[in-house]
């Protein structure tokens, strides 16, 4: 299908199951994706952060895009991370999967060297020379050494070589910038990655969401959007501030295990215990949650009306 210039509303940044073996599991993988299609949300992210793309073989990335793509069958756009070290290894992924049936690619700068706006700029030019389909970028200060700034993502929508962003730097003024450097472009799409600030993101002129824990709660972020649209605004804020509480989940293993293990297991557990996957574990070498934070994964659900 064609992507919808501008991409807007919930686009869940989709967990990957996986089995006890490592192996990914396409049928708690289609299950997912017909509880996020059930919730009603506009678009889905396959390959990025939240999928644990990073520790997936090339095999398996691409198994993930057709399952999901074929399962969809076009309901609605899919959008696919090409997300590696080189520009090389990224055009790989690009080729890969939207040879699956991805409707967009999202791509990161190159991270592990330390590189300049020059080389990044040549970098998203290359991806989009090289992608048949729509090219978003992907600004993770976590992950990559420099951040993208927001007069590199405005000369480059303006020059036609993103269609959007993702933002997940929580920098909000920063993000602000990207949005009115871009209002002129009617089809970019600016999406925030954070799940504590869609409200806030939406009230500035963001087009849409890529909320990790929409996983968790589908149906709590699609009614904070159409909240906000609809211009409900303590409606929205007590929907956001639910949303808040809940996301405090991923906090369950911190202390024992980096962050990352913490929140990605705190999401795969939360799928589990709704019944969505059948396996909550992550790959390695993340650290699984322990029984006692799982029962805290099941207190937050409990809290917020989901068990």
């Amino acid at each position: 299908m064609s992507l919808p210039a501008p991409l807007t509303g919930v686009i869940p940044p989709v967990c990957t199951p996986l089995d006890p073996d490592g192996e990914v599991d396409v049928d708690s993988l289609l299950r997912l994706a017909d509880h996020l299609v059930a919730a009603g949300v506009d678009g889905l992210f396959l390959l990025g952060t939240t999928s644990e793309a990073a520790f997936l073989t090339d095999g398996q990335r691409r198994r993930v895009v057709e399952a999901v793509t074929g399962h969809l069958g076009g309901q609605l756009p899919v959008l696919a991370g090409a997300i590696d070290t080189t520009t090389p290894r990224v055009l790989e992924h690009i080729a890969s999967v939207t040879a699956a049936g991805a409707d967009a690619v999202v791509v990161i700068s190159p991270f592990y060297a330390r590189l300049g706006p020059a080389e990044t700029a040549r970098h998203f030019r290359l991806a989009a020379a090289a992608s048949p389909v729509p090219v978003l970028a992907y600004d993770l200060p976590s992950a990559i050494p420099t951040k993208l700034s927001a007069d590199l993502v405005v000369q480059l929508a303006s020059d036609g070589v993103v269609a959007g962003l993702k933002d997940s730097s929580g920098d909000l003024a920063g993000f602000r910038d990207v949005v009115t450097g871009t209002r002129h472009l009617p089809g970019f799409s600016a999406l925030t990655g954070s799940e504590l600030l869609v409200d806030a993101a939406l009230a500035l002129g963001a087009h849409g969401a890529v909320p990790g824990l929409a996983n968790v709660d589908p149906d709590g972020y699609v009614r904070l959007d159409r909240l906000c649209r609809a211009g409900r605004r303590e409606e929205a804020r007590a929907a956001q501030e639910r949303l808040c509480a809940l996301y405090g989940l991923v906090h369950v293993g911190a202390g024992r295990m980096g962050a990352g293990s913490s929140a990605l297991g705190a999401f795969k557990a939360a799928l589990h215990l709704r019944g969505v996957i059948a396996c909550p574990a992550t790959a390695e070498p993340q650290v699984p949650l322990s029984p006692a934070e799982v029962a805290e994964v099941r207190r937050h659900l409990v809290e917020a009306g989901l068990l």
